[in-house]
């Protein structure tokens, strides 16, 4: 199939990487702002961890229903139905959520804005590696993830020059004027040639119902844990471990995501050059698993009677340590043919937030009110080191895979 060549710095690249700026600007501005937040609505600290816990499964939970729904539109509609449709939804959302007033309200809203945010990197990431040759295609999507993630730093930035209500309503209205640009973005080719095949496209059970699928979306799955273990637990409750190590200075949750983020912005970038070197996407997990490995040490041995500063700056080097995000979900997309490919590139990144919820969350409580608050953390994060360096030794390679095939219907032996 003949279809244009688009650069790296193609419109293409850079309309996804704002789409995944303003996602990524709505997925942790809770996070940043939640102790203001919270305190707004007269909650102790007690409470606010509490809530503010509740509140972020509510949002993953979110991210997870949306992942399966946007996937399959994905591949049934289109990938750009997915882009416009996706940042409609929680662009409307964050501007609703800048006028709730109890944490009930705070739920449902991060649940709706879940189901919206679900839908971004996934369609943009597909849409990406279909239009960009093969030899840039990590650099591509690398790009479109370094680029994206600024968007935490912009929300602390956003946090400190104004208030949290106004916070959500500005990002609602970035994602608003986004959609002009995303007027000027073509189809993919190799999905406009799949669409006139006679071929099930989008259908989710087909990633259950063959073996050698199930492996592939499973361990595509697990190779990504160790990120939101890292953001959704160590730096987002930064606050609380500081005061467990002895550190008498405030720690602000929401600069140690900025610092985490600004990290993992570099490493993302950098992976995608990294994997260009190696001619390999494992090789480039497995230094970057390393370095994370060696910064989540650190923070359970460095920072007893510590301060604030070393805090945030452990914080950078483990947000530059799971800058592999974008290589990530590149190997989700990579795996699968064309009629799957947006189901699972959508679906794989949102299953991991989702584990949030359904797994890291529940494993750290459960860790923790057996041991205390720090052994459970670090007891956590060999847990999931574990199985995603087991998973990804497992993981097929797929630096130099042609994406011009499809999923064959074939059940399970």
């Amino acid at each position: 199939m003949n279809q244009k060549q688009y650069g790296i710095l193609s419109l293409p690249v850079i309309v996804a990487a704002l789409g995944y700026f303003v996602d990524i600007y709505d997925l942790l501005l809770f996070s940043i702002t939640r102790v203001p937040s919270l305190q707004s609505m007269k909650l102790d600290e007690t409470a606010i961890t509490i809530q503010g816990e509740s509140i972020i499964m509510w949002q993953m939970a979110g991210l997870l229903i949306g992942g399966i729904i946007w996937g399959v539109m994905g591949d049934k509609k289109g990938r750009l139905s997915v882009l416009f449709g996706s940042i409609i939804l929680y662009s409307l959302a964050n501007i609703v959520n800048g006028f709730i007033e109890t944490p009930t309200q705070f739920k449902i809203i991060r649940f709706i804005a879940g189901l919206g945010l679900a839908g971004e990197l996934g369609a943009g990431i597909t849409l990406v590696s279909e239009l960009i040759p093969k030899q840039k295609r990590g650099i591509a999507t690398s790009m479109v993830a370094g680029i994206g993630l600024t968007g935490a730093v912009v929300a602390f930035i956003m946090k400190e020059n104004f208030n949290w209500r106004t916070c959500y309503i500005i990002g609602g209205c970035m994602g608003l004027v986004l959609l002009l640009l995303r007027i000027s973005v073509f189809e993919s080719g190799m999905y406009k040639e799949v669409k006139n095949m006679k071929v099930q496209r989008g259908n989710f059970l087909m990633l259950f119902n063959n073996a050698d699928r199930f492996k592939r979306y499973i361990l595509g799955i697990l190779i990504g844990l160790p990120t939101w273990f890292v953001i959704g637990v160590l730096v987002t409750f930064s606050s609380e471990f500081g005061k467990r190590f002895g550190i008498t200075e405030k720690i602000d949750p929401g600069k140690a995501i900025m610092y985490a983020y600004a990290a993992i912005s570099i490493g993302d970038i950098l992976i995608g050059f990294v994997s260009q070197w190696f001619q390999s996407r494992k090789k480039a997990l497995y230094l970057f698993y390393f370095i994370t490995a060696v910064f989540m040490v650190l923070f359970f041995t460095a920072q007893w009677n510590g301060s604030a500063e070393k805090m945030y700056w452990i914080c950078a080097g483990l947000g530059f340590g799971t800058g592999f995000w974008a290589i990530f979900v590149t190997m989700g997309a990579e795996q699968f043919g064309t009629n799957l490919r947006a189901t699972a590139a959508t679906t794989i990144p949102n299953m991991v937030r989702g584990m949030l919820a359904f797994f890291i969350l529940p494993l750290f409580k459960f860790l923790r009110s057996e041991t205390d608050y720090v052994t459970g953390g670090w007891i956590t994060g060999i847990i999931i080191m574990v199985i995603t360096v087991v998973a990804a030794l497992y993981t097929q390679e797929t630096f130099h895979k042609d994406l011009n095939f499809v999923e064959s219907e074939d059940p399970l032996p």
